[in-house]
């Protein structure tokens, strides 16, 4: 199970925001002005766990031909606003659950990554080990949070608070391949309408962390959107890292049993 988001179809309500914050009991933020357009949450933390972005661009709001046939109501160049709902992945490879050493983080039955609050040390592993940034520790208490995909919610039969509030359908929540089946037709769409640009992120089961549990169709590069354009596990290096470190081990302890055979515990013969 997990997220589709349509980003071309967002109106930046920040209804999602609002819905997560209520349902998790997630602390207000601060909502400071940060200058960067109308985004007063800046990015997803400890606090908020859904991040609704707000990017200007100063380019037309759609494919209208170059040829200045359509009139643009912005003048010549015209400018558009990209929103994105942004959340925790849930990668189907996640680093966080590796390098966690108490078990806080699981992998939920629904194939969702949640973090036990009670369980949680705050040792702060799992912040570096996020390819995306989202893992944060709370000022107070020291311990993870982050998006549980409504783990609650999903026991009960019911559906994200952030899905069930969106009013355009941006944030929908099912099954993985069926929501990736409609992602796919959905950019189709878009194409035959002339949205070049519209492309899927973190849907591929191929990618550097087999794929995300929360995938996006963005109207623009990821970069725009504050998303790595190739995420990978980082903790994908580890078991070579631990064969060679055994290897060496092993190889040091071979070198002294040697020294220690031919001259003896007490410097060797005289």
């Amino acid at each position: 199970m997990g997220f589709f988001t349509d980003t071309s179809v967002c109106i930046g309500c920040k209804a999602c925001e609002v819905a997560c914050k209520e349902w998790n009991a997630v602390p207000e933020d601060g909502l400071e002005f940060t200058g960067m357009s109308y985004d007063n949450t800046q990015g997803l933390g400890a606090d908020t766990w859904r991040h609704v972005a707000f990017i200007e661009q100063d380019r037309p709001v759609s494919a209208r031909p170059d040829d200045g046939t359509v009139p643009s109501a912005e003048g010549d160049g015209g400018m558009r606003w990209l929103m994105s709902s942004d959340v925790c992945k849930h990668c189907t490879h996640a680093a966080c659950l590796d390098v966690c050493p108490t078990g806080s983080l699981f992998r939920t039955e629904f194939g969702t990554v949640v973090v036990q609050e009670d369980i949680c040390n705050g040792c702060g592993y799992c912040i570096p080990a996020c390819p995306y940034g989202v893992i944060d520790q709370r000022k107070g208490d020291g311990r993870a949070w982050k998006c549980t995909l409504c783990y609650d919610r999903l026991g009960a039969g019911m559906e994200p608070a952030c899905a069930k509030a969106c009013p355009t359908d941006s944030i929908q929540y099912g099954p993985l391949d069926e929501l990736r089946e409609r992602a796919t037709l959905r950019v189709e769409q878009l194409h035959g309408m002339g949205v070049e640009d519209a492309r899927l992120y973190g849907h591929d089961p191929e990618d550097g962390v087999g794929g995300d549990g929360a995938f996006f169709l963005l109207l623009d590069e990821p970069e725009v959107y504050g998303l790595p354009p190739d995420p990978v596990v980082t903790t994908r290096d580890l078991p070579s890292i631990w064969r060679h470190t055994g290897a060496a081990a092993a190889a040091l302890a071979g070198g002294l049993a040697a020294v220690f055979a031919v001259h003896g515990l007490r410097g060797g013969p005289r």
